[in-house]
């Protein structure tokens, strides 16, 4: 980060950084970092309860046989996996435009914003609908046996009704993130949670209905907390940012799509790269025991993920309102602030991963092979969750200031074009298995962190100030003239 970074002083003034007393600083630093965690904190809870609905019902099944636990394993993993990524991606756009709508006073464009996303997130989900029809023959197709194809893909079915939650649900959470009301979500899927394991318990294993019901409970907690969240909205009317249903939703839709695939294709990359790992990772010669060990690391990954993603929602929160408002000095130390505070936190992970290497394989095997393989693995682990604490914190920063287009190639270089093809080499060409692919892979993401450092390091926050304001402007339609 420059070293000249303005700050803004009480009469909104900036001033830079070196002509500021420490004390000052310290202050200014805290004060930032109160309201960085006010988001970032529930953002936070609710990412990991609703990564927990999926997780606790993979764990429930797991209880009936195999060819469950692999049904809900790969539907979930793969098929919900995919939707999931492309519906967050395009979502997405809200954290940009939402955002900066907010920080310019423009409150009555945020229910028109997200109305838009509504429109183009149903028809995405009507075009990603054949996936799930056509389930078993895909999965058949990437290498999974008839057995387990056929009845993930019956499962699959049952759970289209999650795929239009997922089309509701992330708009409306972008849309209730930048006006900072986190506490709402964080309650509502905290309830649901709780709900959701007693009715997992009672319906998969107490009534024994299987997966019909995991299909029922699943569905039925994302769609409790879409209609939550819709209801605290229509009622409070979230302080004037939703004003009714309205055409003007239907206005501007090519812009909006084109942001949207962006980040789509922005998120999606970076959401998908760690799961090829498991994939790649399936055609070494003897890839049970590695394969296990990965899976292992990964699910590790995904609760050390669900924290970055809140500091991710954190920053990209303060980025757009503060460059929305024209405040491009605070949008600058608030990017210094969440960098060093998530970096932070990725230090005392990695510290923990290293220490427990030796015991936390067996919280998820009784396989001394697959523990070993786990030990072995741990120092990549350790590696990868340090990178996650500073890279999604960009790309944050990204979706803030609207650089997903930008993003999204720079992914495609260095995860597909160098970080891949170098995992592949060195775990096929020369022969490092599981170890040289995800170190690969590893050095795919240090590249793509270390660019994104030095296009925030020299972006100029003025000039993006300047595009806010000119891209409320252009996508306000017709509601901005009647404030």
């Amino acid at each position: 980060m420059p070293v000249d970074t303005p700050l803004l002083d009480n009469s909104g003034n900036s001033s830079n950084v070196e002509d500021v007393k420490p004390l000052s600083l310290v202050k200014k630093f805290g004060f930032e970092s109160k309201m960085l965690w006010r988001i970032a904190g529930p953002a936070i809870f609710t990412s990991l309860c609703q990564y927990s609905l999926g997780a606790l019902t993979l764990t429930f099944s797991g209880r009936i046989d195999e060819l469950d636990l692999a049904a809900v394993s790969v539907e979930n993993s793969v098929i919900a996996g995919l939707s999931f990524g492309v519906m967050l991606g395009m979502g997405s756009a809200l954290e940009t435009l939402c955002g900066q709508a907010y920080g310019a006073g423009q409150i009555r464009m945020l229910g028109v914003y997200m109305q838009r996303s509504w429109i183009i997130l149903l028809t995405t989900a009507l075009i990603l609908l054949p996936i799930y029809i056509w389930s078993p023959p895909i999965l058949k197709l990437i290498g999974e046996t008839t057995e387990i194809s056929d009845a993930a893909g019956k499962f699959a079915l049952w759970m289209i009704p999650q795929l239009f939650a997922y089309a509701l649900n992330f708009p409306i959470q972008k849309f209730l993130q930048a006006q900072r009301k986190v506490l709402v979500m964080l309650w509502i899927s905290g309830v649901v949670l709780v709900l959701h394991t007693f009715f997992s318990w009672l319906l998969i294993l107490k009534l024994g209905w299987g997966l019909t019901g995991a299909a029922i409970t699943l569905n039925t907690s994302w769609w409790l907390i879409v209609i939550a969240q819709l209801l605290y909205i229509f009622i409070t009317k979230s302080d004037g940012a939703w004003s009714g249903f309205t055409w003007l939703a239907f206005s501007d839709l090519f812009g909006f799509v084109k942001l949207s695939l962006a980040s789509a294709v922005m998120l999606c990359l970076e959401f998908w790269y760690l799961m090829i790992l498991v994939v790649i990772t399936g055609r070494l010669k003897n890839p049970l025991i590695p394969v296990d060990a990965i899976s292992i690391c990964m699910n590790i990954n995904g609760w050390d993920a669900m924290i970055a993603i809140g500091f991710n929602a954190g920053i990209s929160v303060r980025v757009s309102n503060e460059l929305g408002a024209g405040n491009f000095g605070a949008a600058r130390f608030a990017v210094w602030v969440v960098s060093i505070t998530s970096v932070s936190v990725g230090v005392v992970v990695m510290i923990v991963v290293l220490a427990t290497r030796d015991y936390f394989p067996y919280l998820f095997t009784s396989s001394v092979a697959v523990a070993k393989e786990t030990t072995k693995l741990a120092a990549l682990l350790g590696a990868t969750v340090l990178l996650n604490s500073l890279q999604p914190v960009l790309s944050g920063v990204a979706v803030g200031a609207g650089w997903q287009s930008l993003v999204a190639y720079i992914n495609i270089g260095c995860y597909y074009v160098v970080g891949l093809p170098a995992g592949i080499v060195l775990g096929f060409t020369f022969g490092f298995g599981a170890e040289g692919i995800w170190a690969g892979m590893i050095g795919g993401i240090v590249l793509q962190t270390i660019i994104l450092i030095v296009v925030t390091a020299i972006t100029n926050w003025k000039r993006e100030a300047d595009q806010a304001e000119s891209r409320v402007r252009k996508w306000g339609g017709a509601i901005a003239h009647d404030q």
